[in-house]
């Protein structure tokens, strides 16, 4: 029997890199699943993955939207009641990266990375609450970054943003403890991810960690018992530049 075996999670950001790691990282260690994201035909292909190499009887919903829209967000867990009768598991994993100098950055740019990963957790925690208190459990595991306690230049949007949900699971853990409901952020460092492969140049100069490396932290979140949490994990490449860097 698999440590989820008979759980409920929903993953949102799950249709490629750290997200899709935990979806299946989760679903092959039992658990029934709702994974979101923008992209309907890319969360198709997650599910089929999962049910061809997990097992062709795990439960797969799917939501396509945007994380970052009350609408979306309310629909969305609409759906998932309509399928879940319970929630353990939500993991906040939708992620923006928009970003430049300061001065030249555009607004758009700002509100579109701070919507993503600042006002889509807080919606999402917000309504897992309204199902897990009534349960007397439930797990939320943010995932962040090594930017909410070290920041680069022209990273003004996302850096604020993780340390915003930085904050948010500190206040999510706290109001949470009454209620049987815990609370965790995971701060990776560099993931060897499809985002990174096609965007940055130096990808391959800078020393990276594999997405299955990332999910098995995440994973080891999900599966502490209910009485225990790990407030925050920041988990890196060994080589990466981390103290000090800037």
């Amino acid at each position: 029997m698999g440590k989820l075996e008979g759980k409920c999670a929903l993953i949102t950001g799950a249709s490629k890199g750290i997200g899709r790691g935990i979806a299946l990282a989760m679903a092959a260690e039992g658990a029934d699943l709702l994974i979101s994201s923008r992209k309907q035909e890319e969360l198709e292909k997650v599910a089929a993955e999962i049910h061809k190499t997990v097992s062709p009887d795990r439960k797969v919903v799917i939501h396509a939207g945007d994380v970052g829209c009350e609408q979306s967000v309310a629909t969305m867990f609409d759906t998932y009641s309509q399928h879940f009768d319970r929630l353990d598991l939500l993991v906040n994993n939708a992620g923006a990266f928009n970003g430049g100098p300061i001065d030249e950055l555009d607004l758009a740019d700002w509100d579109h990375v701070i919507n993503t990963n600042l006002r889509g957790p807080f919606m999402c925690t917000q309504r897992a609450f309204r199902i897990m208190k009534p349960q007397g459990v439930g797990r939320i595991i943010n995932i962040g970054s090594i930017s909410a306690q070290r920041v680069r230049y022209g990273s003004a949007p996302y850096s604020s943003s993780k340390h915003g949900l930085w904050g948010l699971t500190q206040v999510t853990a706290l109001e949470g403890r009454d209620h049987g409901i815990t609370c965790c952020a995971l701060h990776p460092g560099n993931i060897e991810t499809e985002r990174r492969a096609a965007s940055d140049e130096q990808a391959d100069l800078e020393p990276m960690m594999s997405v299955e490396e990332i999910s098995e932290v995440a994973l080891l979140m999900a599966t502490l018992p209910p009485h225990v949490e790990m407030l925050d994990a920041i988990v890196l490449p060994t080589k990466q530049l981390y103290v000090g860097r800037g």
